[in-house]
């Protein structure tokens, strides 16, 4: 019985050291892929004129925080719920202001 009671341990090694170096709580797909599409939306603002430049500058610098607080907070290796909420208000108040500026008048 002890031979198995040994291999139990060693079966968990090898199992956790086969997932992806990414799974140890950092997974950030929904945050990153949410963080492309504001970039696209942004980037489409500025293409059809509904974004002025200045406009265009002061959401890239928002969306670029965001990305600088992603990195921090994936830093230690674990993605909190916490740390995901927060990131997650700041998508939406991204998200807002790029729909508030690109349906605000202004024109290039």
């Amino acid at each position: 019985m002890k031979p198995l009671t040994a291999l139990i341990p060693a079966g968990f090694l090898l199992f956790t050291a086969a997932l992806p170096a990414g799974y140890a709580g950092t997974d950030t797909l929904r945050v990153d892929r949410r963080q492309e599409k504001q970039q696209q939306r942004i980037e489409q603002g500025v293409r059809s004129g509904r974004l002025t430049s200045k406009e265009a500058q002061r959401l890239e610098a928002q969306q670029e925080k965001i990305r600088r607080m992603e990195d921090k907070a994936k830093a230690d290796g674990v993605l909190t719920r916490k740390e995901r909420v927060r990131l997650n208000r700041r998508q939406n108040q991204a998200s807002r202001n790029i729909y508030r500026k690109k349906y605000n008048l202004r024109r290039q």
